[in-house]
């Protein structure tokens, strides 16, 4: 990926999304050629010249400091997570020769701890996003119509964004598809920011550009987020809706893998169709549960 580009993609649309009134600049009406703020205006706000700021969004100048990139955050009004993302693209880590790239695995404990979890849905995930490891409940509330080996065999090794953009069986499986496709792509545009001379991530996310206009159109916004948590909405085809808080725990061994759990709310319809997804969890369920067994959520 072309990191200087990407910098300047993205210091652009933070530009468009804020309007000179937003930052207490005086718009006098007069109409303005781009939408948002203009480079000038926030070379103001950030206290750096017209001339570097054009330099730094080009991608002609790769010596930031620390006060010229806090500056113009402030100026953006940047979260925490798009501050880590603009540092990552104005000061990219040295590329560094790699050798030949190998199939990752979940470490031995990883592994062990996601089938050791009952009644949660768990998988562990690479920085791609590639599904490394499930247990049997993770395997049937997110995959069910997949082998539940083919997280074992690389070439076949199931991933999430590619399920998402380009699976029909998981296109059905979120009834808050906006809010979930959201989610996904700001997440792994902070993972491209991470992870820049990564080429299969890079083939992942040409690959759903090429193949998924609804992708393409939410990477080009450039939103970032690192999603560690929140609600995810299901309407799974077996016990139907469910409203699951889930949790992202990243590994302490720097691979960028990470453990996603999945829960209900006590005394919830939701917890109530988890337990009867868990109770075939050695395998998908064969039968529906009969109308009116689960009232559905409010929204």
């Amino acid at each position: 990926m072309d990191t200087p580009a990407e910098l300047g993609h993205f210091l652009r649309t933070r530009r468009a999304r804020l309007q000179p009134e937003d930052v207490g600049l005086v718009s006098y009406g007069t109409r303005r050629r781009v939408p948002g703020l203009r480079r000038e205006e926030l070379a103001q706000l950030a206290g750096v010249s017209v001339a570097y700021y054009t330099r730094l969004e080009q991608g002609q100048s790769r010596n930031a400091s620390d006060g010229v990139l806090d500056a113009l955050a402030r100026a953006l009004r940047l979260s925490e997570d798009e501050r880590a993302h603009l540092r990552a693209l104005a000061r990219p880590a040295p590329a560094k020769r790699r050798p030949a790239a190998r199939a990752e695995h979940a470490r031995p404990g990883t592994r062990q701890l996601v089938a050791a979890l009952e009644g949660v849905p768990a998988l562990a995930l690479d920085r791609r996003f590639d599904v490394l490891a499930w247990n049997r409940l993770g395997h049937a509330l997110f995959a069910g119509h997949l082998d539940f080996a083919s997280p074992d065999r690389p070439e076949e090794r199931p991933n999430t964004q590619r399920l998402l953009f380009l699976d029909p069986h998981t296109r059905e499986l979120y009834p808050r598809r906006e809010e979930e496709t959201r989610r996904a792509v700001s997440s792994l545009r902070l993972a491209a920011g991470q992870y820049p001379d990564d080429p299969r991530l890079a083939e992942l996310i040409g690959e759903l550009s090429m193949k998924s206009e609804e992708f393409s159109g939410l990477w080009a916004r450039h939103a970032v987020r690192a999603c560690a948590y929140g609600v995810k909405v299901f309407h799974h085809p077996l016990v139907g809706r469910m409203e699951l808080d889930f949790e992202v725990a990243r590994t302490p061994d720097g691979s960028g893998h990470g453990l996603l759990m999945l829960s209900a709310r006590p005394g919830s319809p939701s917890e109530a169709a988890l337990r009867l997804l868990t109770a075939d969890h050695t395998g998908p369920l064969d039968r529906a549960p009969e109308r009116g067994v689960f009232e559905p959520e409010r929204p």
